[in-house]
């Protein structure tokens, strides 16, 4: 069978990032008097980026001004190609003085990381903003001001959800990572079930599922006995990763989540983005009997799931948030069958445990034989594991396959078989005689598994044997 090789998909940086390194470019052009040409940015995790510079100059007040244009590579948004830009100057204080200009948002409701009244520049690229410039900060000298603009951001603004959420004036300063990171529906759906088949293939029958990075996190942090192949980022594949769970014959799924993510689920959604899946919080009143109507109203009225919870905190009334977690575990069983034992760990968003709930299976799920069909299985083949951090794990030509470890996803003797990986277009023959040092199928390696977030996928890349 012929392997098609497929266009490696192109990386991207958030809108935090861009506003970084215009800061940054600002920060350089007023001290040096040119702006450069690109700027090297700190991105979180100790990575760091080139980023060009699109325009810079020292304005009439005489104040820095530079431009970048963000590039959100090949999962492109309403902020593709935005001019992105900051004034830098100086101030006799120490320090560094960080506000909004035209086309940033500004929060003007509650429910939000940031308080009403604050420029919609988010948390990390606040800190991303200030661990960059502080080369240019002396310890007691004067300071920096910086204003982030974007250009056209109030028009761009409309095409957004920040109307809805209470952000007026323009678009939010986001990014967690500091990078955008290119995937689709099916290719994350398949790298959900290759990491279950690691999970699996390490003999483990129970796995936590998170939506994000925090999450899992959290997750790690109150199930210490498990090894980390047992969390598998599922982001908003609620039912998809449920189902492969079910299929892949876990007899425990666990679910860690944020409230926010918990109320969707809760309410049966099998996908629960924001920009798929409104959030609806009627349901949420009808799951909490028994609180004022002045409680309900003002849950009704609240801005996000955040807005809600704060609201029920103020009236003492978060013994009633089990009941959200409760609903979620009779979605969840809707999409897993009867089979695996369920639980949640509902997390509020400075970490705590607001609902710890379980729902007991029938214990059929040994072999996923009762579990509902999972779409996106991947193609079957050899599945590579790195060996470097785990954020750099990826199968890479220029990176001999002799560095590598490998799992060989074949049956097992008396065991379920895993056959599935998101890594080789080779069919099962050609990847066993590529690589004829492998161990037999049936082998069980140890290995350290990546966390499975969405990239370019090594299916795209051919994989290669050194010499």
């Amino acid at each position: 069978m012929e392997r098609k090789d497929r266009k490696e998909l192109r990386t991207g940086f958030s809108t935090g990032t861009a506003a970084t390194a215009a800061a940054v470019a600002a920060a350089r052009t007023l001290a040096d008097g040119l702006p450069p040409a690109s700027v090297e940015v700190k991105l979180p995790k100790g990575r760091t980026l080139d980023v060009p510079v699109a325009e810079g100059r020292i304005g009439e007040d005489g104040r820095a001004v530079c431009v970048v244009v963000k590039d959100a590579g090949d999962d492109p948004d309403v902020t593709n190609s935005a001019r992105i830009g900051a004034a830098v100057g100086r101030r006799v204080a120490p320090g560094l003085a960080l506000s909004g200009g035209s086309g940033v948002g500004r929060v003007t409701k509650p429910g939000l990381v940031l308080p009403p009244g604050e420029w919609a520049i988010n948390p990390v690229p606040r800190s991303m903003i200030l661990e960059n410039l502080s080369p240019f900060l002396p310890e007691d000298g004067p300071g920096l001001e910086v204003e982030i603009f974007i250009e056209g951001g109030e028009d761009l603004a409309q095409s957004t959800l920040n109307p809805r959420l209470g952000i007026v004036g323009g678009l939010s300063v986001l990014g967690t990572t500091g990078l955008v990171r290119p995937f689709s529906n099916a290719a994350y759906i398949a790298t959900i079930d290759s990491a279950l088949s690691i999970a699996r293939a390490a003999g483990l029958t129970e796995c936590v599922l998170t939506t994000g990075g925090r999450s899992e996190g959290l997750g790690r942090r109150d199930r210490p006995d498990l090894p980390e192949e047992a969390f598998v980022m599922i982001a908003d594949f609620f039912a998809g990763g449920l189902k492969l769970a079910a299929k892949r014959g876990f007899r425990t799924v666990g679910l860690a989540v944020f409230f926010g993510k918990a109320v969707k689920q809760a309410a049966g959604h099998p996908y629960t983005h924001a920009h798929k899946t409104d959030l609806d919080l009627a349901p949420l009143v009808s799951w909490l009997p028994g609180i004022p109507d002045a409680v309900k109203a003002s849950v009704l009225a609240s801005n996000t799931a955040l807005h809600a919870l704060e609201v029920l905190k103020a009236e003492g009334l978060t013994g009633l948030v089990p009941k959200v977690a409760e609903r979620a575990l009779v979605s969840a069983r809707s999409y897993a069958g009867p089979g695996p034992d369920l639980w949640m760990r509902l997390f509020d968003f400075d970490g705590s445990v607001l609902a710890y709930e379980t729902l007991a299976g029938d214990g059929s799920a040994g072999d996923g034989s009762s579990a509902p069909e999972a779409d996106g299985d991947g193609p079957e083949g050899l599945g590579a594991v790195g060996d470097g951090p785990a954020e750099d794990g990826w199968t890479d030509p220029a990176r001999p396959w002799a560095s590598r470890s490998a799992i060989w996803f074949g049956p097992g003797p008396g065991g379920p078989g895993f056959r599935r990986a998101a890594f080789s277009g080779l069919p099962l023959p050609s990847s066993r005689s590529a690589f004829p040092g492998l161990p037999p199928p049936s082998s069980r390696l140890r290995f350290r598994a990546f966390p499975f977030r969405p990239r370019a996928f090594a299916t795209e890349v051919p994989l290669r044997r050194s010499a």
